[in-house]
């Protein structure tokens, strides 16, 4: 409390004079004679303010009083000196006293002086209860921090302008630490914010959303995130942020895939079953009525209809089998020459039917490589298509041109190389293109062509690299060693982007080779 005050007087009388006034003015007033008297009352009682009269001729008091202001630092001394003394005390104590009287003390100064000293006693317990929650917030803060960065999963704040205020610690670890970047540069490399927004559905709402993503560290690693938000508000119930939790199910989805996908291709080519089943019924009934007859022609053309059904059948059983379960690749050594121009030659009659030129450029003496045919033409194949879809869906141009090129990258590898000059693809439709299920087709599209190509050339041992920009046409880089590698992982895929990783001296080579 602030009523507490002890005086300090070597005049009694004076002392006690001023002991009565201040009692009328409800204060518990306490007197000590030496240094003893009062620090053992200042253990038993709570003393803020300390009115002391200290004199030239008797430096005691000055020490008493400097000890008192150094062993409790928050007890407030209000000087009392006659005219002579005065500047003495002010030379000796400086601001370690808070206020200095004239003795006689005027009833009108003291009464200042006191209540300046109740108010800065009571201005310091307000600070020390301050201090004290400020303590307690502080730890609490620390709390919610440490919280908030150890939390496995992806978290991040972001304004009405989906800038990011805030990020984890896990996310500046695969995504960076670029406060200030928008969300959608850093999550999915896109120029502009993405349709379905969960961050701003929960802007307009006020509720929390969820949804399902691909996003892309910024290593170039691809993972499948679960996102949900919630509003952040201020004290008026205004939304001033969002809270982003994503939660990475990569593992989750890579699990599901052959599963996934092995019912995908079984809906997808279940027309082309139940075709294939009824053309085989029209070979074995024309292959009866020919024997039957004796009508050789007949008998013939229905065997090669059989034979062919049947083929096809075997094939589409291997390609539902090789996601079922990891197939072994069965190689071959196979002129390089002839496995272009079978591609090529596949590809060509679609390309004539959209009027799109294709145009194969061998370069001699390639000699041979050791792959799995069928797998290796069909993924070539699959590119090739997606060269020519890529044109037929580019309005821009008057003509377009897919340049199929082949040639010696190095003694031990050979680089196909598929180029048009269709719509080209941003860098976000590169960074998902590999992905299961990903098209840019709408509902033409599977999403397993270009899957089932990179994951072929993968096992292969070889790689693809890609370079476009939107309007400006795609080029695909397929290389693929000579001979047969070493056991590889068939759930290893690895992928340059041109435009992520240096190239080098081939990625020179191709544009010079390619140039339209």
């Amino acid at each position: 409390m602030a009523n507490e005050i002890l005086i300090v007087d070597k005049d009694i009388s004076h002392a006690k004079a001023l002991g009565i006034y201040l009692e009328r003015k409800k204060m518990n007033v306490y007197s000590a004679k030496n240094s003893d008297q009062i620090f053992k009352l200042f253990d038993k009682i709570n003393i803020k303010i300390v009115l002391a009269d200290p004199s030239k001729s008797d430096d005691k008091i000055i020490s008493i009083l400097k000890d008192i202001k150094k062993t409790y630092p928050e007890i407030l001394i209000i000087i009392m000196s006659r005219p002579e003394d005065f500047d003495y005390c002010m030379a000796h104590l400086k601001d370690e006293a808070i206020h200095y009287l004239l003795k006689p003390v005027k009833s009108t100064a003291l009464d200042m002086a006191l209540k300046q000293a109740k108010s800065w006693i009571a201005l310091n317990n307000k600070l020390r209860r301050y201090e004290k929650r400020l303590k307690v917030f502080k730890r609490t803060q620390n709390l919610f921090q440490q919280l908030f960065d150890e939390v496995p999963c992806y978290i991040s704040v972001q304004d009405k302008d989906f800038r990011l205020t805030a990020t984890n610690k896990k996310f500046k670890r695969d995504f960076g630490d670029e406060i200030g970047s928008h969300c959608y540069e850093v999550y999915k490399h896109r120029g502009s914010p993405c349709e379905k927004c969960p961050v701003s559905d929960t802007f307009e709402d006020a509720l929390s959303h969820s949804t399902e993503e691909v996003v892309t560290s910024k290593s170039g690693k691809q993972y499948n995130v679960i996102t949900w938000t919630a509003p952040i508000k201020n004290s008026l119930g205004q939304i001033t942020q969002v809270m982003e939790m994503s939660t990475n199910i990569t593992q989750i989805r890579q699990l599901q895939d052959h599963l996934t996908s092995l019912g995908l291709m079984i809906g997808s080519m279940s027309h082309g079953i139940k075709g294939m089943l009824t053309a085989l019924d029209g070979g074995v009934y024309h292959l009866e009525t020919g024997l039957a007859n004796g009508d050789k022609k007949r008998t013939d053309r229905a065997f090669k209809q059989i034979k062919q059904m049947a083929g096809r059948m075997r094939k589409m059983v291997l390609e539902i089998l090789y996601y079922a379960k990891s197939r072994e690749l069965i190689y071959e050594t196979i002129p390089i020459e002839k496995i272009a121009k079978k591609a090529a030659e596949d590809a060509m009659a679609i390309a004539t039917k959209k009027g799109i030129r294709l145009k194969l450029n061998i370069s001699p003496s390639l000699g041979t490589l050791q792959v799995d045919p069928n797998w290796i033409h069909a993924s070539l194949v699959n590119i090739l298509e997606n060269a020519i879809d890529a044109c037929t869906y580019d309005r821009s141009k008057e003509k377009h041109i897919v340049k199929f090129d082949v040639f010696e990258m190095s003694p031990d590898h050979i680089c196909f190389i598929v180029k048009d000059n269709g719509m080209g693809m941003d860098q976000e439709t590169r960074e998902k293109m590999f992905t299961l299920f990903f098209t840019s087709k709408g509902s033409q599209g599977t999403g397993l062509g270009l899957f089932i190509a990179n994951r072929v050339i993968c096992q292969h041992g070889g790689t693809i690299e890609v370079d476009s920009e939107p309007g400006k046409g795609s080029c695909f880089k397929i290389s693929l060693p000579r001979k047969k590698p070493e056991q590889f992982s068939n759930y290893d895929y690895p992928r340059k982007d041109i435009t992520q990783n240096n190239a080098g001296e081939s990625l020179e080579k191709t544009k010079d080779i390619l140039s339209i």
